[in-house]
């Protein structure tokens, strides 16, 4: 049974429409006995990624889920939460991933938010089986990771071609910058890759 964490971000809509269309089997919970219990857990999220942390500590989950020994996959604010700071509200995240979250510093040409498909390359994870470097996944967000050992993929962005963290590993815990639930084909393949870890 694979646990999506409900901490009122929203985008959960999505998430549950792309388990369904893998067939698989799913809770929208926030109660920690259950998340505790399942096989897989999914942490998604849009917004303000200084209230999601403010909401999960609320909820007493981010010792839960720090704790979890299952594969936990956060997408978007989900992963940017798992990281050790995030800019947008100056809050400490939970430090699964040694990174910081920072805004995009657009050059003249960009659009923040980065809102689109882009590709995702340096591809070193299970979790891209299947995977051609150069494929494309959906992003929305103004806040990126920046690129530290925990980097499994990679995206560049803006005239100057920023390079970030597409997604994140560390131990059992992965992260996505970019939404797979919105990715098409692409997108499944990654969510199917995570529910077979």
């Amino acid at each position: 049974m694979i646990a999506i964490i409900d901490y009122k971000t929203g985008n959960l809509r999505s998430v549950e429409n792309a388990l369904g269309r893998l067939g698989a089997e799913w809770t929208l919970t926030a109660d920690p006995e259950v998340i505790r219990a399942a096989d897989r857990v999914l942490l998604p999220g849009v917004g303000h990624a200084g209230e999601a942390v403010g909401r999960l500590r609320e909820a007493g989950l981010v010792d839960v889920i720090k704790r979890l020994r299952r594969p936990v996959l956060g997408i978007c604010v989900g992963m940017q939460v798992m990281c050790r700071h995030t800019a947008e509200g100056d809050v400490e995240g939970m430090g699964l991933f040694d990174t910081r979250v920072r805004r995009f510093v657009p050059q003249p040409g960009d659009k923040v938010p980065h809102m689109g498909w882009n590709s995702i390359n340096n591809l070193e994870s299970k979790l891209f089986k299947g995977i051609e470097p150069g494929s494309y996944v959906y992003y929305v967000h103004s806040f990126r990771a920046d690129l530290c050992p925990d980097t499994i993929a990679t995206t560049r962005y803006g005239a100057a071609g920023e390079m970030f963290s597409a997604a994140l590993k560390y131990e059992n815990f992965y992260g996505t910058q970019f939404h797979p639930e919105k990715s098409g084909d692409i997108g499944e393949r990654i969510l199917q890759n995570f529910l077979n870890l």
